[in-house]
């Protein structure tokens, strides 16, 4: 094989590895869904807090950071390979994964509240791996970890109202 031969696979490889996140995080975002099948309702007919937003606005907010999610770790993938920022990433994703099924599955508001503490420090520990890595990489998990905490404060206030 002649080195043009292999240039198209060598220049499709960083664009194939984003679809390996993208599909990544959809598998995350897909399994947490599948837990959550009801959840418009089911939050709906929660006691909610002042701040909650309706429950229309979290499906293209969630988008939206699942994309930014995506990027990020390929960014990182693509400076440095996969390293431990990007075994941090990882975990997030579980954890991301894990909190609908204990809220919205499970109906359990506190444990919920446990797992997405715990969520949020590994979030800002990827960030903070991210930024020695790229920069831009962790600038890009920023508006995730706001959503996260603000999520997270939801989530303290629906455990305490219900």
């Amino acid at each position: 094989m002649s080195t043009t031969d292999r240039t198209p696979t060598s220049a499709a490889a960083p664009w194939l590895a984003l679809l390996g996140f993208l599909a990544a995080v959809a598998v995350a975002a897909g399994l947490g869904g599948l837990a959550a099948s009801s959840a418009g309702s089911t939050y709906d007919a929660l006691d909610q807090p002042s701040f909650a937003p309706p429950a229309w606005v979290f499906g293209p907010v969630w988008s939206v950071l699942y994309v930014l999610i995506a990027i990020a770790g390929w960014l990182v993938w693509q400076r440095v390979g996969w390293d431990r920022s990007l075994t941090a990433w990882a975990v997030q994703l579980v954890l991301n994964a894990a909190w609908t099924p204990l809220f919205f599955g499970a109906d359990r508001y506190g444990l919920a509240l446990v797992e997405i503490v715990v969520l949020l420090v590994a979030v800002a520990v990827t960030i903070a791996l991210f930024w020695t890595r790229r920069r831009t990489a962790a600038l890009l998990m920023a508006p995730y970890a706001a959503w996260v905490a603000f999520a997270t404060a939801l989530n303290a206030a629906i455990w305490h109202l219900n």
